[in-house]
């Protein structure tokens, strides 16, 4: 370990359990447990009938099936073996497009489509072809168009990632949460390494420029011991990105998580080690630490970003993109407008039934205020910068400052314990306070009402 690392001792569990606690992502505010039905069809129809002409949208479409369901999944999907569901889907989100390009104003550019799931790579390539035809006829998709997706390891094939190159794919996500067979065999997850690697060199192979892994801690049996060893294992493949997203056990809410066997989750103190024994070792080894969980090489956008600050936050997590916009297809997908957030419903015979009917498959979502606009957007400053200038956010809005007396009072204890520092109307977040700072963010959101519970928790 470098003297750098040295000079930076591990922040205690003493010290951040104090303030763990639930607390939203963060991956919009409001979040999404303030949509609700008021915002509908309707809604959603004035609001892609006033998207400006020649302003550029980025597309997500969701694809809600797997060969196989993790246990752990906190996703809106579900297992399939056969491939008639999915060719069936892709023909009804061919119909969503066309519902949603009957309401355009017109020639709409778009500029980055995601593919999220469940597993996109389960889509046939003649699935690929239907699903970006469709897109290219609604929308003016930019020569630049970058198109990003979810894939699962041993599903993927070289035949795939061709298929998928040949529309644009530039960058791809590939889960590996960790390699220990043991943790695997606890959540129904089995993968190799070799598997990743191979993989990788498809992607690399087919020009995909920017390849994420996702890691994952507190899952059953696991260890920091065993953390560190897949840290290890993929440091070779030198992935662009890296996240590391903590087990979020909420069998209430995904009924397959009952599966696991709570007794081998670890606590708190054995999740904390985990994340920041695996932190510790990826900044050594060239990786600059982003926000709550990412981590990139110094070259990579998400990088120069963080630098510029200029990184953003949405469902995705972590993005370079831009767009004020982004439009989503599919059961369950969520759409953002400057006007606010909408939300296709989320059983997929629900949403099959709208779309039959040609309705636009709305179930909820919720309208922006003046105020969600403001918090919102001191929110993403401190989750994107771990930082924020409240002075400047006031003024952009038009805000007094005294408004916000309340929330800086709330966050003295932060202060005290050395997670936050205040200089005037700029607070910054302390390296220890990283691990809390969806809590610190929590004190400006109008809406949090931590007696609930309806969040995972922060550590």
């Amino acid at each position: 370990m470098t003297a750098t690392l040295l000079e930076k001792p591990r922040p205690s569990y003493e010290l951040v359990s104090r303030h763990d606690g639930r607390a939203p992502r963060y991956t919009s505010y409001p979040t999404a447990v303030q949509f609700t039905p008021t915002v509908d069809a309707r809604t959603y129809k004035g609001w892609l009938n006033a998207l400006p002409a020649g302003e550029p949208v980025s597309l997500y479409a969701h694809i809600p099936f797997c060969a196989r369901l993790c246990w752990y999944c906190g996703c809106n999907t579900r297992a399939v073996n056969r491939h008639d569901p999915v060719e069936a889907y892709v023909g009804k989100l061919v119909e969503e497009i066309r519902l949603v390009s009957r309401e355009l104003p017109g020639p709409i550019p778009a500029s980055a489509i995601h593919l999220g799931g469940g597993t996109p790579n389960m889509l046939a390539p003649r699935d690929m072809d239907r699903l970006f035809g469709a897109l290219g006829r609604a929308f003016a998709l930019t020569p630049d168009a970058e198109l990003a997706a979810e894939l699962d390891p041993p599903l993927l094939t070289r035949e795939w990632v061709a298929a998928a190159a040949g529309h644009g794919l530039k960058r791809a996500s590939l889960g590996v949460q960790n390699l220990a067979p043991e943790v695997q065999a606890a959540v129904d997850r089995r993968e190799s390494i070799a598997e990743v690697a191979r993989c990788m060199d498809w992607l690399r192979e087919a020009g995909v420029a920017s390849i994420n892994l996702d890691l994952m801690y507190g899952l059953p049996h696991q260890t920091t011991g065993n953390t560190l060893a897949t840290i290890e294992a993929i440091i070779p493949l030198r992935p662009e990105r890296i996240a590391l997203f903590g087990y979020a056990h909420v069998p209430w809410m995904k009924a397959h998580q009952k599966l696991i066997d709570e007794a081998a989750l670890p606590g708190a103190p054995a999740r904390l080690d985990q994340s920041e024994a695996a932190a510790e070792r990826l900044i050594e080894v060239g990786y600059v630490r982003i926000g709550l969980d990412h981590f990139a090489l110094p070259g990579d956008e998400l990088s120069v970003a963080l630098a510029e600050r200029r990184l953003r936050r949405n469902f995705q997590g972590y993005t370079t993109d831009a767009a004020r916009t982004l439009i989503g297809f599919g059961a369950s997908a969520i759409g953002s407008f400057p006007q606010g957030y909408v939300q296709n419903l989320t059983k997929e015979l629900d949403w099959r039934d709208a779309v039959e009917c040609g309705e636009l498959p709305i179930a909820r979502g919720v309208t922006l205020t003046a105020d969600d606009r403001f918090r919102g957007e001191i929110i993403e400053r401190l989750m994107c910068d771990l930082a924020v200038d409240l002075a400047a956010v006031c003024k952009t809005h038009e805000r007094d400052p005294a408004e916000l007396n309340a929330e800086i009072a709330s966050l003295a204890a932060f202060e005290q314990d050395g997670l936050l520092h205040r200089d005037g109307p700029r607070l910054s977040v302390t390296e220890p306070g990283r691990l809390v700072v969806r809590a610190i963010a929590a004190a400006f959101d109008a809406y949090f009402k931590p007696e609930e519970g309806r969040h995972s928790r922060t550590l």
